[in-house]
C-alpha cells in the first residue's frame, strides 16, 4: 500500500515543537520525506494501522493537522511531480 502522509504541527509552544521532530521521526521510519511535512511511505497495511496509531498519539487534534492519502498499490500513474525531486522511487535499486 502507498499512502502519503501531510502534516502541520502547531510550533509556537515547546511542547508543538517536540511533537514536529516526533512527527518528522516517525514519518522516517516508514517512509521517505519529498517535501517538509510530506512523507510518501509503501507499507504494508499492518504498518499502516501502526503509522497511524504512533501518530495520533503525538500530534494534539486540537492544534495540529494530520492528513494521509491513500493511493493503493497502482500509485505510481496518480503521481505528478515538476520541479526538485527528493523522493527516490521505491521501485528502484538503492545503493548504500
Amino acid at each position: 500500500m502507498f499512502v502519503v502522509v501531510t502534516y502541520d504541527v502547531n510550533t509556537e509552544t515547546p511542547e508543538g515543537r517536540r511533537r514536529l521532530r516526533n512527527v518528522a521521526k516517525t514519518c522516517m521510519r516508514f517512509g521517505q520525506r519529498v517535501q517538509n511535512s510530506v512523507f510518501e511511505c509503501s507499507i504494508a497495511p499492518s504498518d499502516y494501522l501502526m503509522l497511524v496509531s504512533n501518530l495520533l498519539e503525538i500530534i494534539d487534534e486540537e492544534m495540529d493537522n494530520l492528513r494521509i492519502y491513500k493511493l493503493g498499490k497502482n500509485y505510481a500513474s496518480k503521481i505528478e511531480s515538476y520541479g526538485h525531486d527528493r523522493h527516490v522511487p521505491f521501485d528502484d535499486i538503492m545503493m548504500i
